[in-house]
Parts: C-alpha cells; structure tokens; sequence
C-alpha cells in the first residue's frame, strides 16, 4: 500500500499530464484558429490597399515584384478567365489557368474567397485569399498568400512557453504539497497514536492540533469520543441495569399476551372436554356450552386480528382504501355493537348527522369502536359523541387518566400502573394513534384525574 505522499505525487503527475494535454490542445486549436483568421483579415487589408493602387497605367509584373520584396507575400492577378496577369514568384506564361481553383471559384460566387492548400510552386501549404474587383470595368482577381509555416513556428513558440509556464507551475505546487504531505503525515501519525492508546488499559482522553480547522475538529472529535468511551465503561453497570428492566418488561409483555389467550383457550377446552365427555347432556346446556365456545373462539380471532393490525401498522405495510363516509352512521353503529355488553348505559351523540370524510371504513372504526368502549370501561355515567366538520370527540366522566400516563397511553403495549387501560394488552390506544396518522388526521387527549376523560379526532 502507497504511502499518502506518493498517492499525492501520482495524482499530480495525472493532472499534470492531464492538464498538459488538454490545454496544449486547446491552446493550439485555439491559437492554430486565431492566426489563421487574424492572417485572413492582415491579406484582405492587404489586398483592399492593392486594389486602390492598380489602374490601366499600373504594370502588374512590376506591383508583383514589389509585394514579394516589400511584405514578402506571393501576389497573383486573374482575369476572369482565369488568365494569369501577374505573379511574383513564378513566370506567368508557364502557369495554369486558374478559373477552376477553389478559391477563386468562391471568390466569383461571394466576392472574397478562401482557401489553405500545398503550392507546388513553391512547395509550401500557403493561405490563400483572393478578393474580386472590377478596375476599369474589367474584372480582376487580386490573390496574395502566405506561408502556412510561419503561422505553425508562432503556434510553436507559443506552445513551448504555455508548456514552461505550466512546468514551472508544476514543480512549485509539488515542492508546496511535499511540505504539506509532510505535516499532514506528522499530524496523522499523532492521531493514529492516540487511536492506539485508545486499546490499551491506560487511555488518553485529550489530543488537540491547531495545525488547521479539519484537523483541529478530527482531534476534538476524538476527545470527545475517548472521554464517552471512558465515562461509557464506568457507567457499564447503569447500562445492564436497564437491559435487565428492558427483559422483564418484555416478559411482561409476553406473560400478558399468554394470559389473554389463556382464558378463552381454557374455556373453549373446557366447555368442549365437557361435549366430550357426556353424550347425553341436556340440548340446552350444549347450546349453552357452544355459545360459549364460539363466543371465546371469536375473541380469540378478535386477539389475533389486533397484533397482526398492531405489527402492520407498526411497519408502516398497512394499505389505506379510503372511501367517503357518513360518520354520524359510522359512530352509532359502533355504540349499538358496543351496547349489547352495557344495556343500562346512555349514549349522547350531537351534531350533524350529515357529515362525511375520506376513510378506511374498516381501520376507522375500529378508531371509533375503541374511543367509545374505553368511555363505557372507564366511567358509570352517560358518554357524549360530539361530531363537527372539523372533528369529533368522545367525552366521559370516569376515572381519568394521570399525566404520567397521558405521555405513554398510545405506546404499543402500555398499561396505566392503576388500571389496565384500553385493554389488556395495552394495544387500544396504540392502535388508533397509528390508524389516525396514517389518515393524516390528529389524536388529542384531555384527561384530569376522577373528572373525566375526551378523546378528539381532528381531520
């Protein structure tokens, strides 16, 4: 494995090259471009001056020669045949006709032309820039060209001292990264010790660097965690203590939901050992006994059902098929099912016996079949139902709840230390907190102790 000074220099090098390259190949596309154009303009200039010079009295061979010695520029004249009238660095009589060279063809559709080509007059790539003109009413083309190797030997230059700039650059950030490699390993190496201490029996609980702000936090992090580590160990025994209290409350949990099953287990074994036993038992009593039976076999179902809904909504796998609703009808369904086990007990539903929401017709009454019976297990006189568009709510005058227990009555499992609230295995509460937000509505809960208790739903 490489140490973290060679990574640096390896990842340097990369971009050095890196760099090199895609600025090299820009700079000289860029460069490369920018020549070319800016000599384009330099011959059209050129080539505009020509033009004001050049009249019937004007000797062409002479002008050529003049242009090749002064700008050292090659100067062709065209007619438009594409005779040659001039040239400065060949004699005319031995050159071709030039109405199908490219630039010039270009030059007669647009006026100007342009074009970059190996002369194999002179055997050099030339630029060459041709402009037309009418002198006289005749046209003439004026063609000045120049070599393309002076253009590339600029580029060159130019390229050779981006490519020193960027070495020396080089060379200066490497010296500068050496130094902070150095001190950044010196710093490592400080906190690598310290994290060693950490496994022995005698451990630092301090470091600190103010060798920048990264490092300053990594070393106060590090106090921070060796002063927990150790605080964590002297407190190990608080820390089995609570995992102790953690198994007894979930023995607690157990040994409740084992009791509710127990019952009606041992009912339905009993009522039906009994079927078994005596053939001949008196048709009112094995009615009896089966009422029983499947009495208890439905609680049993109505156990199963409300941890299976509790794990549900506990992993958030509980689907919602909401439909609208008539929650007056809603409500005093429920109080009639729930009636049948309080046949003295009175009911007070007010309000608009129209309004409807959006709900799971299923999970939410079991909202509202819960809310209610706990007003009927838990007080002796009337329960009120109170319906509005925004809300409703069931009031009662029973026992009350303590302020203890209003902090934890929607926890899965809890039991008030004064009563089996909700019921006895502490899901009621927890159920209906879990269906109300999955709804998106709001539980609240007002309660003073032998007052009284209400239950709202908001929507």
């Amino acid at each position: 494995m490489l140490k973290f000074h060679q990574i640096v220099l390896r990842k340097f090098l990369t971009l050095f090259l890196s760099l090199f390259l895609i600025v090299g190949g820009i700079v000289y596309y860029w460069t490369y471009e920018f020549y070319i154009a800016s000599s384009k303009d330099a011959l059209t200039q050129d080539i505009e001056l020509l033009s004001l010079t050049i009249n019937n009295d004007t000797n062409l061979d002479k002008l050529a020669l003049d242009v090749k010695k002064r700008l050292n520029l090659r100067l062709t004249l065209i007619d438009e045949n594409g005779n040659i009238l001039a040239e400065s660095h060949k004699d005319k009589t031995t050159m071709d006709n030039h109405k199908y060279r490219d630039e010039i063809m270009q030059a007669r559709e647009d006026g100007i032309g342009y074009k970059i080509r190996h002369s194999k007059t002179l055997d050099k790539d030339l630029l060459y820039v041709v402009k037309k003109f009418t002198i006289h009413n005749k046209i003439i083309y004026i063609r000045l060209a120049q070599e393309i190797n002076g253009i590339q030997n600029e580029i060159f230059s130019l390229g050779l001292k981006i490519l020193a700039a960027i070495i020396i650059f080089f060379i200066a950030v490497l010296m500068a990264s050496y130094k902070v490699n150095k001190e950044i390993e010196y710093e490592t190496n400080k906190i690598v010790d310290f994290l060693k201490s950490l496994t022995k029996k005698k451990k630092s609980t301090y470091i600190s660097s103010d060798y920048s702000q990264e490092f300053a936090y990594i070393t106060n992090l590090l106090t921070k965690v060796s002063q927990i580590i150790v605080k964590k160990e002297k407190q190990k025994s608080k820390y089995t203590q609570r995992l102790q209290e953690s198994n007894k409350q979930k023995d607690d949990i157990i040994s409740a939901i084992s009791h509710e099953f127990k019952n009606p287990i041992a009912v339905v074994n009993g009522y039906s050992q009994t079927l078994l036993d005596d053939a001949d038992i008196n048709p009112n009593i094995r009615k009896k006994f089966l009422e029983k039976i499947h009495k208890n076999g439905v609680k049993l179902s109505e156990l199963i059902d409300t941890l299976r809904l509790s794990i549900k909504l506990d992993s958030g796998q509980q689907n919602l098929k909401k439909r609208k609703i008539n929650l007056y009808e809603l409500l005093s369904e429920c109080v009639d099912n729930i009636k049948i086990n309080y046949h003295n007990r009175e009911t007070i539903i007010s309000g608009d016996k129209d309004i409807t929401i959006e709900a799971d017709e299923t999970l939410f009454g079991i909202v509202a079949c819960n809310l209610i019976e706990n007003a009927f297990k838990y007080s002796e006189d009337e329960v009120h139902i109170n319906i509005t568009k925004d809300s409703f709510e069931v009031v009662d005058t029973g026992i009350g709840i303590s302020k203890k227990d209003l902090e934890n009555i929607t926890q899965k499992f809890y039991r008030a230390h004064t009563n089996k609230w909700n019921n006895s295995l502490g899901l009621g509460l927890f159920l209906v907190n879990n269906i109300v937000n999955l709804h998106g509505f709001k539980l609240e809960v007002e309660s003073i102790e032998n007052e009284g208790s209400t239950f709202r739903i908001k929507f």
